[in-house]
């Protein structure tokens, strides 16, 4: 475990982790505030467990992994770890809410989780923390991230939103209310897929949303990634979340609710 700034004697007011799983690098930054060490590193050791378990049961590289076996058809539901019908049950809502524009079920090779289930897990291993009795923690997976409580008195946690084109700038900085998700191809290429068209998309640059669940923010920043401007009216509809897109020739607009600091 890495340590933030230290405040002086005593226990450092932030402490930072990286884990690796799920094919990325998670950072965990904690606020220890009055936990004890041994049930900070419980806790910490618990939260890192759910991104394992995750890795473990969403793997779509593992042909042996349970969301492997769903996807070939060989069982159902009832024979898979209960955290499938879990996400399953949210990609269902993520479907809907989002018009269409998210939709696991119209990948290539069968049902893919995967726009939603690395926000999923984040929200899993962030709740953890939050249930240890932590005074804050922020739990970020790839760019995506989650967070509760403040990295210290007076202040918030704040993301800086890549930007799509300029190597180590951003796009902007925003302070995190909950959570925050952003999708685009500026890493992996055009790896998006239209669920109308089974074509790779190409209508946003891209795409940010914010909203109290990190499974949900996720899932909508491939819709708006997916469906430029006619996702982002969707997501504009619904309560609590926010969207901010970036489109091909690098104009920008969105649905107001996301503010920018300097």
């Amino acid at each position: 475990m890495g340590t933030g700034s230290d405040p002086g004697p005593g226990r450092p007011a932030l402490l930072t982790h990286a884990e690796t799983a799920m094919g990325t690098v998670f950072s965990l930054s904690l606020v220890p505030g009055d936990l004890p060490g041994p049930e900070l590193r419980s806790a910490l050791g618990a939260a890192c467990a759910v991104l394992h378990r995750a890795d473990t049961v969403f793997s779509t590289w593992d042909r042996r992994s349970p969301v492997s076996r769903f996807r070939r058809g060989e069982t159902g539901l009832g024979g898979l770890p209960r955290e499938v019908g879990q996400v399953v049950a949210e990609c269902h809502a993520a479907r809907r809410v989002s018009g269409g524009w998210f939709d696991p079920w119209a990948m290539p090779g069968g049902f893919d989780p995967t726009g939603l289930v690395k926000g999923w897990a984040v929200d899993q291993a962030l709740e953890v923390l939050r249930r240890s009795g932590l005074a804050g923690a922020m739990v970020n997976g790839g760019g995506d991230l989650a967070a509760f409580g403040s990295p210290a008195p007076g202040r918030r946690w704040r993301v800086g939103i890549r930007h799509p084109w300029r190597a180590g700038a951003l796009a902007g900085i925003i302070e995190v209310g909950a959570a925050v998700a952003t999708s685009g191809c500026y890493e992996r290429g055009p790896h998006l897929t239209d669920p109308a068209t089974g074509l790779a998309s190409g209508r946003a640059a891209s795409a940010t949303v914010t909203g109290p669940r990190l499974a949900l923010a996720d899932a909508l920043a491939t819709a708006v990634a997916v469906g430029g401007d006619e996702a982002l009216a969707v997501v504009g509809g619904i309560e609590g979340y926010a969207a901010y897109l970036i489109r091909p020739d690098g104009s920008e607009t969105s649905t107001g609710g996301i503010t920018f600091v300097s």
